[in-house]
C-alpha cells in the first residue's frame, strides 16, 4: 500500500516558486541553502528538549526526518527531502505538524 493510499501526500520536489509561495504564510519558516529553516525558543533547555522528542516521534510517524540541533533554550529545525533532492510536499506536512506541538 503506498503513501498516498494511506492519505499522505505525494512526494514531490516543489519549484521556486511554490516555496516562496507556501513561506509567504509568515509562520517564520524560511528557505536557506536548500532547506526550509526555523528557530523555536524556550524557556529552558529541557522544554527543547522535549520538544525536539516530539518531532522525532512525529517524524517517525510519517517518515520524515528532519535536521534538529538543540541549544540552551532553543531548538533548530531544517526540512528537505534527500529523494527528490529539494524541497518537497513532505517538508511543508511536517513543517505544519512541528506547528502543532508549539
Amino acid at each position: 500500500m503506498g503513501r498516498e493510499s494511506l492519505g499522505m501526500p505525494e512526494r514531490r520536489k516543489l519549484d521556486d516558486s511554490e516555496i516562496t509561495s507556501r513561506i509567504a504564510d509568515g509562520n517564520g519558516w524560511t528557505l536557506k541553502d536548500g532547506k526550509l529553516l526555523k528557530r523555536f525558543e524556550f524557556e529552558s533547555y529541557k522544554s527543547g528538549l522535549v520538544f525536539a522528542v516530539a518531532i522525532g516521534q512525529q517524524a517517525d510517524r510519517v517518515d520524515h526526518h528532519p535536521d534538529i540541533f538543540i541549544g540552551y533554550q532553543y531548538v533548530e529545525i531544517g526540512l528537505n527531502t534527500h529523494d527528490v533532492g529539494g524541497i518537497s510536499t513532505y517538508d511543508f506536512m511536517l513543517a505544519e505538524i512541528i506547528e502543532g506541538l508549539v
